[in-house]
């Protein structure tokens, strides 16, 4: 019980922070919208902030902050790592939105390293939150998954790192379990920062190229143009290349034969929820 209400404080005082950082923003000139004239901009924007749900709400975000970044690079850059670190931390459904989001404000380049950045941090906050004041409900709500994933960990605990790869690469078990897992099963944080910092970079990638082409696109022939259709190359490789490297080295090295069989991946937990 104590372990819960601790847990839930440092929740409710991260989220005071998000709300404070996000409805208090420094001033700024407002954004004319369409038809205004451009010499009517005077005083101050009313900003609405929320996490985008879908590819209009993440383009509108995306121009907001875009504009509001101009004046306030600084404040923009907090409030995005605010607000990435808040979702990775607890285990909150969403970072691909957020992936492209920073592809859309900061570009291709810086946003990947943010988001690889952010994505390893974050996730080691979720680990570390989880060794303070979740194993034993890991272990409560999840016994076959972490028992499974034990005698998987055992059995290639001379390749561990190449193992949490192979498991970033092919999510048989999704990332935010793994997060709140390997504290359980003793996995060196060292590693796991690691693993998590390089297994996910095709999939940043993806997703942060996607978030700038999104903010580069503004009619549908800009989606047949030759610059974007490289783009998409480069995204299918940055996909296909490095998971079938690993896929291929995996199945040499590693023994991970059983956990599809046994439901350790979306499907299995929803099978498990529906169950409880």
């Amino acid at each position: 019980m104590r372990s819960l209400a601790g847990l839930g404080a440092i929740v409710a005082a991260a989220s005071v922070y998000l709300y404070l950082l996000s409805s208090h923003l420094p001033p700024g000139h407002r954004r004319p919208h369409a038809g205004e004239d451009e010499g009517q901009d005077e005083g101050v924007r009313e900003y609405s902030l929320k996490f985008p749900s879908d590819l209009d709400e993440l383009r509108e975000l995306a121009d907001t902050l875009k504009f509001y970044k101009q004046e306030h690079h600084g404040y923009v850059l907090l409030l995005f790592c605010s607000a990435y670190l808040y979702k990775q931390s607890f285990a909150i459904p969403g970072s691909s939105f957020l992936n492209m989001l920073a592809g859309a404000i900061f570009g291709p380049w810086e946003g990947l390293a943010l988001a690889c950045l952010l994505t390893s941090s974050g996730s080691t906050f979720c680990f570390l939150l989880s060794a303070a004041f979740g194993k034993r409900h890991v272990v409560h709500f999840f016994p076959e998954k972490v028992a499974l994933l034990q005698t998987k960990v055992e059995e290639n605990r001379s390749s561990l790192f190449f193992f949490l790869l192979f498991l970033r690469f092919f999510p048989m078990t999704p990332n935010w379990f793994l997060n709140i897992t390997c504290p359980v099963l003793n996995i060196p944080m060292p590693i796991f920062f690691s693993s998590v910092l390089i297994g996910l970079i095709p999939y940043n990638f993806i997703c942060v190229r996607t978030g700038s082409m999104l903010s580069e696109i503004s009619s549908a022939d800009d989606v047949f143009s030759w610059g974007t259709l490289g783009q998409l190359l480069a995204i299918a490789l940055a996909a296909l290349v490095p998971g079938a490297l690993i896929k291929s080295h995996g199945r040499r090295r590693l023994k991970v034969d059983g956990m599809e069989r046994n439901g350790s991946g979306h499907a299995g937990l929803r099978r498990d929820r529906r169950r409880r």
